[in-house]
Order: C-alpha cells, then structure tokens, then sequence
C-alpha cells in the first residue's frame, strides 16, 4: 500500500464522516423545526391534523398495496406481451422446472441409496453379531452336554459296579444261609 493511496482512502473517510454529520444536523434542525412548529399550533389544530392523519394513513397504506398489486402483475404478465416472448418464457420456464425436478429426484436417490446402504450395513452387523454369539453358545452348549455324557457315563458306571457287587453280596449271603 502506498503513502497516496492511504491519503487517499482516509481523505474519503474523512470525507463520508463529514457528509453523515451535515445529514445528521440537518435532521436534528428538520426535527426541532417541527417540534417548534407543534408547539405553536392550537389544540383545534392539533385535533384536526389527528383526525386528518387517521384518515390519511389507511389510504395512503392502500394506495402502496395496490401498486405493489400492480407492479407485481405487470412484471409477471410483461414476458406474455407477444406469441413468440410467451412461448420462449414458457419453454425457459418448462426447462427450469424441468432441470428442477431431475436435480430433486437425484437428490432423493442419493438419499434413498445412502439409507439403504446404511440399513444393509447395519442388518449385516446385527446377522453377523447374532451368528457369533449362537455359534459362541453351540459351542458351549455342546460342551456341556459331552461333559454331561461323561458324567452320565461314569455314574452309570458307578451304579451298575455298586449293583453288581449288591448282586455279590446277596448271593454270597444266600449260599451262606443256604449252607
């Protein structure tokens, strides 16, 4: 930046400062002027000009509507003014709306696409999830049921060895009290 240009730029916002001041003043000395004004006015006066500015108002606020009523029509009717402008707007606007709709059907694909992926992603993990633990359970189950076999076994065991010396025994005291 060079000594002119920031010369420059401050001598323009000292200029802008004194412009906002004179626009500042100017309305300070328009206000006093009216305030002054309202002062020497009568109450008659002040009355009437009340009453003239409640009828004044709604007028006015209509008067506003109906041009901005008017403005807004003749911008939308001023493309339709001959054949060819109203069939070049009409083809414009059925491109626009056209290009519009494809941009939101892609919209919602991609959103489509991304939910489904999303879901698929989770069932997967639930399936996988799932399949881990029944196998992890399988696993345990039939552990224990070998063990329980075992078990089984070896008290069958037990039992038929207790009841075969039973046997042993009754017999042996048979043949004594039979002796």
């Amino acid at each position: 930046m060079t000594p002119t240009t920031t010369r420059n730029n401050s001598g323009q916002r000292a200029a802008a400062t004194r412009r906002a001041n004179a626009r500042r003043r100017s309305a300070a000395a328009k206000r006093a002027a009216a305030t002054r004004e309202l002062r020497q006015r009568t109450p008659v006066q002040r009355a009437q000009a009340l009453a003239e500015r409640s009828v004044l108002v709604p007028v006015g606020a209509a008067l506003v509507a109906r041009d901005r009523v008017i403005d807004s029509v003749a911008e939308t009717v001023k493309p339709y003014r001959t054949r060819e402008s109203a069939q070049r707007r009409i083809e414009r606007d059925l491109r626009r709306f056209e290009r519009r709709g494809t941009t939101a059907r892609n919209r919602a694909e991609r959103q489509l696409k991304r939910t489904r992926t999303r879901v698929e992603r989770e069932l997967r993990q639930r399936r996988s999830a799932v399949q881990r633990v029944l196998k992890r359970n399988r696993g345990r189950v039939e552990r224990e049921a070998r063990s329980l076999r075992r078990d089984l076994r070896r008290q069958s065991r037990l039992a038929q060895a207790r009841v075969d010396d039973a046997v042993k025994t009754v017999a042996d005291v048979q043949e004594r009290v039979a002796s």
